[in-house]
């Protein structure tokens, strides 16, 4: 197997985290309409079923750090997808067993401990073995595998619905659904024995000459001893400082500026517009029922079409060029939303305006912050960094989807002034702090290998 071939491959393999993570998100969308009749749910129990998953991605994201360190991003991998499979299992237990919402949330929390794990150690893997030059497109195969889980699971589970009666979805339809996510996840458990050990990571545990064996089969043998020896002198440097003190100035700014990033990408309200999709098509922009599920196709195609943009572009025109561009589109469309629901003129315009957003996000925000996150932090605080980063992101997503409802129901939000936009607005106020902290905090990373990018901050 050539080292193009060899890379691709362990990358793709990687990759299916993402996949995970993007299908698991989406197959309680699809779910839990039918599930909420089954237990004849209320409000309040509807949205801790619903949300309960993400309690697990913050609790895994934060655990990710040390797990990561001890034994490794490939170890770590693994026991996300043990956890992805037991959550599928567990969430669709056949009818014989009297499942209980008490139950179904526990295995939703274990499926969010695997993408907690996986969301932090997938991108991260890749940026450790990828070429510099070409390592942008490489870690946005992860956001593009996201992007695929969750088309993937909107087929799925409207498959599995629609040759169904209603009565045979609320009784055992959706438990299909959440059965139809151990194909991918026991697939990736198979895959993952065929991908090496991060030979950063092996570098670290001085197992140099592993780790030089796997930088040959990647890079070939004169880059491998380049690598190796900027391996081993950034450790050295390390070495010098005794312990990693994480609370000392200089590291707790590098963590505070990657988990600022981290956060602003769910303040951007791109998962209010996915998780809500349906209720913004069909409230906000006054569609009906039957046009829901075309616009949540275009949404996810949208989605798909401009995350290759970005892994076509990202090593060619940067980082920083992306979130700039990425930036002004998403205010443009929000703008176009805004205004528009401010005036009462829903149409066209709207959903135009949605789009571009959409888009917009998936040329930047989505994949740029998963490459600069994986490439930003120093070898020696690279797992618990982007442990902090990643279990922050968490905790944005579940703010941001519990309130974005009370928002959108608010009196003032509804009145004859502002007519539903508000949330819109609040979006576009943290779009511009994106802007304003990219070209104030943000290094270009294009082209530098990791250790390069790690002088950067010395």
């Amino acid at each position: 197997m050539n080292k193009k071939t060899f890379l691709l491959l362990i990358t793709t393999i990687s990759a299916l985290g993402g996949l995970l993570f993007g299908y698991d998100t989406g197959v309680i969308n699809g779910a839990q309409f039918y599930l909420s009749k089954y237990f004849e749910l209320d409000a309040t129990l509807k949205g801790w079923v619903v949300g309960s998953a993400l309690l697990g991605c913050f609790i895994g994201a934060i655990v990710a750090g040390p797990i990561s360190i001890n034994i490794g991003r490939k170890r770590s991998l693994i026991i996300s997808a043990i956890l992805f499979s037991v959550s599928a299992w567990g969430s669709g237990l056949p009818e014989v067993v009297p499942e209980t919402v008490t139950m179904l949330v526990i295995f939703r929390i274990i499926g969010g401990l695997g993408i907690g794990i996986a969301s932090m150690n997938a991108p991260m893997y890749i940026a450790e073995i990828a070429p510099s030059k070409i390592r942008g497109k490489m870690v946005t195969y992860y956001q593009l595998a996201i992007v695929v889980g969750f088309f993937v699971v909107f087929l799925a589970t409207y498959f599995i619905g629609n040759n169904l009666s209603e009565a045979e979805n609320i009784q055992f339809g959706w438990r299909r659904m959440f059965w139809s996510e151990l194909i991918p996840s026991l697939l990736f458990l198979a895959l993952l024995f065929l991908v090496p050990k991060s030979p950063r990571w092996l570098a670290i545990k001085g197992e140099e000459e592993q780790a030089l064996h796997i930088l040959n089969k990647i890079h070939g043998e004169k880059q491998a001893k380049h690598e190796i020896e900027e391996i081993k002198a950034s450790l050295k440097k390390d070495e010098t400082k005794e312990n990693v003190n994480y609370f000392s100035k200089a590291i707790l700014a590098i963590i505070f500026i990657g988990t600022a990033l981290s956060i602003l990408q769910q303040f951007t309200g791109i998962n209010a517009v996915l998780y809500y999709g349906a209720d913004i098509f069909e409230k906000a922009l006054g569609f009906g029922k039957e046009d829901v599920l075309a616009q949540q196709i275009l949404l996810a195609l949208v989605n798909l079409v401009f995350t290759f943009v970005a892994m076509f572009t990202i090593d060619k025109y940067g980082r920083k060029p992306l979130l700039y561009v990425g930036s002004i589109g998403m205010i443009v469309g929000f703008l176009l939303l805004g205004i528009s629901l401010q005036l009462e003129a829903v149409g066209l315009i709207s959903l135009i305006g949605v789009l571009i957003f959409i888009g917009s996000f998936a040329l930047s925000m989505g994949p740029v912050v998963w490459v600069i996150l994986s490439e930003m932090f120093p070898n020696k605080i690279r797992s618990v960094a982007m442990s902090v980063a990643v279990a922050a992101q968490w905790a944005a997503n579940y703010l941001v989807s519990q309130t974005f409802p009370i928002v959108m129901e608010s009196e003032v939000n509804n009145n004859t002034f502002w007519n539903g936009s508000i949330p819109y607005f609040i979006f576009i106020g943290f779009i511009l702090i994106i802007i304003f902290l990219t070209y104030k905090f943000i290094p270009e990373t294009k082209g530098k290998s990791l250790e390069e990018i790690e002088s950067f901050w010395q």
